[in-house]
Parts: structure tokens; sequence; C-alpha cells
């Protein structure tokens, strides 16, 4: 059974569907031969997953790919991007295919009118759902990321224990309105108990110099400094992680670390909170504003917080984060 899945971005959302991967591969009375495609600048973040048996990447337009996908002769599409780029590539193949819900609608509601009908599932689990008219199902055992030696080799190259007690604050994000502000994490990083590592991508690389700067010595700034496997094995090594709704944070839950979540204008009823397996929930921490007659604003997130006062972010409780990190 030759089966394609599709998502083309972004680093969480791939992330978010290696559960997916997993219990097709190990189903027991089909062999599935696992295809996935997605953008060339994602390709790390799937690339070395071990259920994956061949991955295509593309730069710009899925037509890059057409003439080679056609020869595969797929027995089935599993669409976990589900837009207009994706149906197109299914129309092109000609094969059976079933396409994941985003519930766009129920998300529209939730932001618009603040009126709630999202179902009470994880996009992990409505992933699976897309193909549980074959039988599948969430096996409760979590997110996996797969990183190797070159990746971790990385220790060495910024002289820099694995072995060592550190936490990670993740500087930036997508988007402003899902951001920790600075001042935040400048508090939160200079009452760590533990020695604190920055991560975050270049375009945040301002951000956390200014951080940085006010910080001192009580932090190893790595933003903008590492690909994004070798961001990935600084976490895979910390103690814990103080992070936004970002991928990174999704990369921590599948290292199974300690996750403490901060979410702004987005809200864990989207159903993309950070999923550790079953026995490990005791391990995820999620801090919200609750009660914000604003929030969410955006199923996504903006360039700025369209009131003004970003107090999804500003009243969070940072003394409290503090002590959970701390604990």
């Amino acid at each position: 059974m030759k089966v394609l899945i599709i998502r083309f971005s972004s680093i969480g959302d791939i992330v978010l569907s290696t559960p997916l991967l997993r219990v097709l591969a190990q189903h027991n009375d089909e062999k599935y031969e696992i295809h996935y495609i997605t953008k060339e600048i994602f390709a790390s973040v799937i690339e070395n997953n071990p259920y994956v048996d061949k991955l295509y990447t593309f730069k710009k337009e899925i037509t890059e790919l057409i003439s080679q996908l056609k020869k595969e002769e797929y027995n089935f599409i599993i669409d976990l991007h589900h837009n207009l780029r994706s149906r197109r590539l299914i129309s092109l193949l000609h094969k059976p295919a079933k396409s994941f819900n985003k519930l766009n609608y129920e998300k529209w509601l939730r932001v618009h009118l603040k009126i709630d009908i999202l179902p009470h599932e994880h996009i992990v689990e409505r992933y699976i759902n897309t193909v549980s008219f074959l039988g599948f199902h969430y096996d409760g055992e979590g997110l996996e990321y797969y990183i190797t030696e070159q990746d971790e080799a990385v220790f060495d190259r910024i002289n820099y224990s694995k072995n060592q007690n550190y936490v990670i604050l993740v500087v930036g994000g997508a988007h402003f309105t899902k951001q920790i502000p600075d001042d935040m994490l400048v508090k939160i990083a200079k009452e760590a108990k533990q020695k604190v590592v920055l991560l975050g991508g270049k375009n945040d690389m301002d951000k956390a110099s200014s951080i940085e700067s006010q910080i001192g010595g009580a932090a190893f700034n790595l933003v903008g400094k590492l690909s994004l496997n070798e961001s990935a094995a600084l976490i895979k090594y910390a103690q814990k992680i103080v992070t936004p709704d970002t991928g990174l944070m999704h990369i921590a839950a599948a290292f199974k670390i300690e996750i403490l979540s901060l979410w702004g204008n987005t809200i864990p009823e989207f159903g993309m909170y950070a999923l550790l397996p079953n026995a490990k929930q005791q391990l995820n921490h999620i801090f919200e504003v609750k009660g914000l007659s604003c929030r969410p604003c955006s199923k996504i997130g903006y360039a700025k917080c369209p009131k003004k006062h970003f107090n999804c972010m500003r009243l969070q409780e940072v003394d409290e984060i503090i002590k959970v990190l701390n604990a």
C-alpha cells in the first residue's frame, strides 16, 4: 500500500504529523510505504524520520514534482494541508484521497463571535481521524523528532556540555501576538536557578541581543546561530523549556521534556497545544490569560495587538511561571 502524505508547512504542523507516520508504519495487517511531500525549507523536520520511505520537496511550485509523483502510482493520498495547492496536486495525480478537516468554520466562530463549537480533540487525533475509516487511531505515544550525530555535534562546536543543567527560553515567534514580551523574558532569565539558553531564528536576533544585554552572563544566546536540527539537539538535552505557541514547542514535546507554554492571541482549544505522551502529561504546563473578551483575536497571529494593549501576554502571571520553572 503506497501512501502519499501532503503537509507543505510549517515546522510545528509537520512535527504534529509524526504520530500518523508511526501508526501507519506500525500497522500489523498491511505494509504501508510512506511518501511525504513538503516545502524544501522544511525538509530537515522530517528527513530523518525512519517511517518515511521517500521524501519529496519543492522550492516554489508543486509542478516541479508532478511527473515524478505520477510515476509512483499511489494507492492513496492523505492531505493534511488541505488548501488550494494540495487540492490541485490531488487532482493532477488522479488517485483516491482524504483531506484533513481544518475546522476553519469552527475557528472563525470562536475568533469572531466567541461561539465555541470546537471539538475537544488535539490536532494529532484529527490528523489520524482522517484515515480512521482504515482502522487507525492515535496510540497515545506523543510526537517524534529525529536528529543525527552530526546535529548533536553542535555541543562541541559551541563548547557547551549536553550534561549541564540548563533551561531554554524561546525568543520570538512567527507572529508578534504569539511572542513573549522582552521584559518578561528578561525577568524569567534573571530569576531562573539554572543556566538559560536563548533559542530562536535569524529574525529574532535583534530581540535576543537586547535581552542578552539586559541579562548579562545569565544567558547563553544562540538565537539565529544554529540550524533547526542543532536547536533541536539543544532542546533534547534541556531540563525545561519556556516557549510561546511555536514549532520549537512541538519539538520539545517530541523529546518529552518539561514544557512551560505561554499563550497569547491563540488558544490551546484550537488543538495545537504541546502533546506529550499520555504517561507524561504532568510535564505540560499551560499559561494563559483567561476571560479576555478579545481572545482569541486570530487563529494564527498578528504583527501587532489589534487592541494595542497585548493583555493576553502582558497579564501573564510571571511569578507563577518562574515558580514552576525553578521547581
